[in-house]
């Protein structure tokens, strides 16, 4: 490979990277604005806002897998060249299912209204459980920017501590509309948006699984946090 080329294909490697860093960016843009739909009153701006978020996030998907396909018919990459870009189509698809289910957090946000109680659990607990997946996301997306699988490994065990938080949230939720079944409406709403928020985590997950995936060369997908800690430490 020529000097010529090899910068080029430098240059398209970085370009590759730089748009799934731009990506997260509109990610947790938009993330930050589904947690401003259920901490505040219904704001049809903020839900119009998230939805335009989405829609570019499906475009900056569409436009990264083409560069990424381009990349692999023309430079015919090899080894950590070919895992970088095998491992940006997967990080792009992780962060435009994110996207998708923010949005579902943002609409569901205006239909949990009412009761005291489920409201408690909307800001306490909901609130907070998506702030625990907003600093996943934004760990993930860190240790892809400077390849860190140390601070992979650190959000692959965070996602253990939002399953934790989606099955309280869901024990509480059960007893309301067993003592309650006028709350059963509203209570759904709330399953809704911890279960998006539960898979916004199992997707950060992911995208730390890829990390380490590139650096280590080892497929982690289904480890558990220890065992992922167990193969970044063997250096």
């Amino acid at each position: 490979m020529s000097d010529h080329t090899s910068k080029q294909f430098d240059a398209e490697m970085e370009a590759i990277r730089s748009g799934v860093l731009s990506m997260g960016g509109l990610v947790e843009r938009q993330m930050a604005r589904a947690i401003a739909a259920l901490e505040e009153d219904e704001d049809a701006k903020l839900i119009d806002a998230v939805a335009a978020d989405e829609r570019a996030i499906n475009q900056l998907q569409i436009a990264i897998d083409q560069q990424c396909a381009q990349i692999i018919a023309r430079r015919q990459p090899t080894a950590v060249d070919l895992r970088i870009v095998l491992t940006v189509t997967k990080v792009v698809n992780d962060l435009e299912r994110i996207g998708d289910e923010i949005k579902k957090v943002a609409y569901k946000a205006a239909g949990v209204r009412g009761s005291d109680r489920l409201t408690r659990i909307r800001y306490y607990d909901v609130v907070r459980m998506a702030g625990g997946a907003q600093q996943m996301l934004r760990k993930a997306l860190d240790a892809f920017a400077r390849l860190d699988v140390n601070e992979a490994a650190d959000v692959v065990a965070d996602d253990d501590d939002i399953d934790v938080a989606f099955n309280a949230v869901m024990r509480q939720l059960i007893s309301f509309m067993m003592e309650d079944p006028r709350t059963i409406s509203a209570s759904l709403e709330v399953v809704f948006i911890a279960k998006a928020i539960e898979r916004i985590g199992d997707h950060a997950k992911n995208i730390s699984e890829s990390v380490v995936q590139v650096v280590k060369g080892k497929d982690v997908r289904h480890a558990t946090a220890e065992q992922i800690r167990a193969e970044v430490a063997g250096e």
